[in-house]
Parts: C-alpha cells; structure tokens; sequence
C-alpha cells in the first residue's frame, strides 16, 4: 500500500481562526462533498500566505456558507484572510498506482469560497 493524495481543497481563502474551540477545521461542506472529504477525516493543512502546515481533522460548515475556520491550538497558524490548500489521503494498492487521479478542486471565488473540479 502506497499512500497517495485522495484530494485537495487548492487555493481557499480562510474566514477565522478560534483558539478557544477544541480543534479541527470547519470547512464548508459543499467542498467537502466536492473534494470527497468526510466529517472527522484527517486532512493536511497548508498555508499558503506564510508558509506554515498542520494536520488536524475536518468538521463540516453550513454548506454554501464559504466558511473555513481553523480552531484549536492551530488557530494560532492561520489568519482570516490567509490562503489555504486543505489535502486528504488514502492508501492505494501498488497493483493501482498507474490508475490512481486523485480529486482537485480549485477554488473560482476566492471571496464566496466556491470551489470546481479541475
């Protein structure tokens, strides 16, 4: 088995970061259907405005809100307005590899956060 990226979430735009709350990032979860992302899903965090990367796991946000809120000790990377790329994972088969596409979704505004696949 070969860990290989599942998807990406490439180019949004974070709306807040809350210290106080447990954990995770909340992501709208009309991305998180289009990138094929699940609730509780561990994800790959990479911040784009000033380089920083954290993993933490996904929450879903009102879809069609836009939102993407990174919580927890985490918040302390990330600030509204930062850009964002969000990855998943999955393990493939080696038999599997040659096949393998994993899903983009590129973000078209990044001010509303709505995404399309690439």
């Amino acid at each position: 088995m070969i860990q290989m990226l599942k998807s990406k979430i490439h180019g949004v735009t974070a709306t807040g970061a809350d210290l106080h709350y447990e954990g995770s990032i909340a992501i709208d979860q009309s991305l998180m259907e289009m990138a094929g992302i699940v609730e509780f899903e561990k994800v790959a965090v990479w911040n784009k405005t000033n380089g920083s990367r954290h993993e933490t796991y996904a929450i879903v946000a009102p879809p069609g809100s836009g939102e993407i809120t990174v919580n927890g000790a985490a918040a302390h990377l990330v600030k509204a307005g930062d850009e964002l790329i969000i990855a998943s994972f999955m393990y493939v088969g080696a038999n599997e590899v040659a096949n393998h596409k994993p899903t983009i979704v590129l973000i078209k505004d990044k001010t509303k956060n709505t995404g399309y696949l690439k």
